[in-house]
């Protein structure tokens, strides 16, 4: 594959094209879109907003990730997404700052020709 170009014209050890603006969505409390190619993504954060969701601990702050695909339903691929993200969401977030509330993230993936599929593992 050395030398040869992709079907878009890119070199075998080239990038799609990269972007990531803040703020787009104006009735979030934080957003970005992201882009790489023809692949993007929103995300939305919400709150703090007070309570946290059942089984969760009131002395600490809850996160919940939402991950919605392009089409169709959400299946075990995006509830890994979600799984991964709030973990490491929880490990570098101070959740004992704002105990007993609730922070949501939303992702939206809006286009996808490939560099959403990635290995979070």
């Amino acid at each position: 594959m050395e030398g040869t170009s992709r079907a878009d014209g890119r070199n075998p050890n080239q990038l799609r094209p990269f972007s990531c603006t803040g703020n787009p969505l104006h009735r979030a409390h934080g957003s970005a879109r992201w882009a790489q190619g023809d692949t993007v993504v929103l995300a939305a954060v919400y709150g703090p907003k007070p309570g946290t969701r059942k089984g969760e601990n009131p002395e600490k702050a809850s996160i919940e990730v939402v991950w919605k695909p392009k089409t169709g339903q959400i299946g075990r691929q995006e509830r890994e997404y979600e799984m991964t993200l709030k973990k490491t969401l929880q490990s570098i977030c101070m959740l004992t700052v704002h105990p007993n509330t609730t922070t949501s993230v939303v992702l939206q993936v809006v286009g996808d020709d490939g560099s959403v599929s990635f290995h979070m593992m």
